[in-house]
């Protein structure tokens, strides 16, 4: 409502960064409960349910206690999809973009992941990329997060031009150092 009311002018970036954490932890929380269910279901025997006393049969399962917190993060994923998805479409900023391929890669988007997390790194690139080195911080976490997509798309799909890409975006962020270097050296030496 705040995004309509104010055409997409306010935008908390660390109240949606925070949103997005929690999403995370949420996901991987369910993961985990999931995972640990299947593994003690595997363990026991199978009772039916026409084995159990009837009152037992209508108190919800570990199962789907986890199925439901699943389906609620999911619509929860999706409304907060739906928020990024009308911030970057207004205000393309390296932190939107950087949110919204977290939230992609959450989904397990990674192809569109990896084209959010690029508009990131060229988002962070200018000039003061050079001079500010919390800027510089944060591209070099964008481009490395870029690469480990890169990697996963690559290891999934068998393809190799997401390595190529990998490469090259590594080849020219170091080159793009090299030249820095190179100046800062120059300068030592006038002065």
């Amino acid at each position: 409502m705040v995004l309509n009311m104010t055409n997409n002018k306010r935008i908390d970036t660390v109240l949606l960064e925070r949103i997005v954490l929690d999403m995370e932890g949420r996901t991987s929380i369910i993961e985990s409960e999931s995972c640990r269910t299947t593994h003690n279901l595997n363990r026991t025997n199978n009772t039916c349910a026409k084995d159990l006393p009837v009152e037992s049969v209508h108190v919800s399962s570990p199962e789907e206690s986890i199925m439901g917190r699943s389906r609620e993060n999911e619509h929860l994923m999706e409304f907060l999809g739906k928020i990024l998805q009308q911030v970057v479409r207004s205000e393309s900023s390296a932190d939107m973009w950087g949110l919204y391929a977290r939230w992609l890669k959450n989904k397990g988007d990674l192809t569109m992941c990896s084209e959010a997390l690029l508009k990131q790194v060229r988002s962070y690139q200018g000039s003061d990329l050079w001079k500010d080195r919390d800027r510089f911080k944060r591209f070099s976490y964008a481009s490395l997060e870029l690469c480990k997509v890169y990697m996963e798309i690559s290891s999934s799909s068998g393809s190799r031009r997401e390595l190529f890409a990998a490469e090259m975006h590594l080849k020219n962020v170091l080159k793009q150092v090299k030249h820095l270097i190179i100046r800062y050296l120059r300068h030592l030496q006038l002065v």
